[in-house]
């Protein structure tokens, strides 16, 4: 198989796997909704059982570097559709509290390993680094956008388990596509095209310092916002709305999110990531703020402009990445950097579970704004670092 072919083929599945990956870890808070109903279970209880699911999808991503370095990309990815599918088909046999929290941890591990091994993929495809990784950020939005709808309707028609029996199917028939279609992991195209160049760095130690303290930031907003969504949207924007229009309007606040995706991937080939960055980072505590101290419209308004930045800034945090360390590194450096990003934000669970309990979702969104500020803190600290370490790589006239 050429380069090229393989290059197209590769990208595809990982942007299939993008998109399953965030539809798969999202159809739990949904479903939630359905089970409390179905087990007379309190929400806070329920939520409470995916914390392993979250810790495990940041802790496990440590490793998953490593191990593709050492075991092949390919097998990987097919180790992630593969083991994807078989913990839906867990998670959908649950009978008990117990086994909810053990499946949705098996489940956390298997969903641990796209990111680090997929974007490390996407960067070694990709024919050009912007517009390829805004494309893949919209298909994982896609599974997030339409992961709270489908569940909602699936499991008003067919019940909560079904809502995971099905994608765990096509998880499993993706995996088997992608093995007889994709032979190995190979350079591919990207190469050839020439990636735009790596940007030299004279003081790396304090940019990877509020880097790092950004994506820790970034990881709690992110998953504040998406966990909660649903319950947000049953709370605050109307009483008694049903389940299915519930699901169907947080689906329609992430699609603005992949216009979001769309425009950064546009951008980031134009124009420089600190700058892009620091604006971008604004609009998240702005949003969340909005969204803690309004209901109704005005909240539905904050939520959008809240998944709109919070989207913008992966295709950001991941074009860092690429352009900042060199490839032979990045496998691991991304298993780093969702490391960061993931763990923390495991323990965002039970602290939804907390919050909410003792000031309703005005508690929960208001401290996500409070980590809102933080990122954009953290933002401007990397612009100013960066223009200092043009100055100071700028030839001597």
């Amino acid at each position: 198989m050429d380069a090229d072919t393989l290059s197209r083929r590769t990208l595809r599945f990982v942007n299939v796997a993008h998109a399953l990956d965030h539809f798969v870890l999202l159809i739990y808070p949904t479903a939630v909704i359905a089970i409390a109903a179905q087990t007379g279970l309190g929400y806070g209880e329920l939520i409470g059982l995916a914390t392993g699911a979250f810790v495990a999808f940041g802790l496990c991503s440590l490793p998953m570097g490593w191990l593709a370095d050492r075991f092949g990309r390919r097998t990987m990815l097919a180790v992630f559709f593969l083991g994807y599918g078989l913990s839906c088909l867990g998670v959908a046999s649950a009978a008990s509290p117990v086994a909810f929290a053990i499946w949705l941890c098996v489940l956390g591990v298997a969903s641990a390993i796209y990111h680090p091994v997929g974007s490390t993929m996407l960067v070694t495809h990709a024919r050009r680094l912007g517009r390829d990784l805004g494309v893949n950020g919209v298909w994982g939005n896609f599974g997030a956008a339409t992961a709270s709808g489908i569940t909602a309707l699936v499991a008003a028609s067919l019940g909560w388990r079904a809502a995971f029996v099905l994608p765990g199917l096509v998880c499993l028939a993706c995996g088997a596509a992608f093995l007889a279609l994709v032979p190995g992991d190979g350079d591919g195209g990207a190469r050839k095209a020439g990636l735009a160049p790596l940007i030299a760095v004279s003081r790396p130690v304090p940019l990877l310092v509020v880097f790092a303290i950004a994506v820790v930031a970034g990881g709690m907003t992110f998953n504040v916002t998406t966990i909660a969504m649903p319950k947000v949207i049953d709370e605050r924007l109307g009483d008694g709305l049903p389940l299915a229009l519930i699901g169907s309007l947080a689906s329609a606040v992430f699609v603005f999110g992949a216009l979001m995706q769309l425009a950064m991937g546009r951008l980031i080939d134009r124009y420089s990531l600190p700058t892009l960055f620091v604006t971008l980072a604004a609009l998240q505590p702005i949003g969340l703020g909005l969204a803690a101290v309004t209901s109704g419209i005005p909240m539905l308004l904050g939520l959008v402009l809240t998944i709109a930045a919070l989207y913008g800034q992966v295709v950001i945090n991941d074009a860092m990445v690429a352009r900042y360390v060199p490839a032979d590194h990045r496998a691991k450096a991304y298993s780093v950097r969702y490391f960061l990003g993931f763990t923390v934000s495991g323990f965002v669970v039970p602290m939804i579970a907390l919050l909410h309990e003792r000031g309703g979702f005005g508690l929960v969104l208001g401290t996500a704004a409070v980590f809102g500020l933080v990122i954009w803190l953290a933002a401007l600290a990397f612009f100013g670092l960066a223009r200092g370490d043009v100055r100071a790589l700028a030839p001597a006239e």
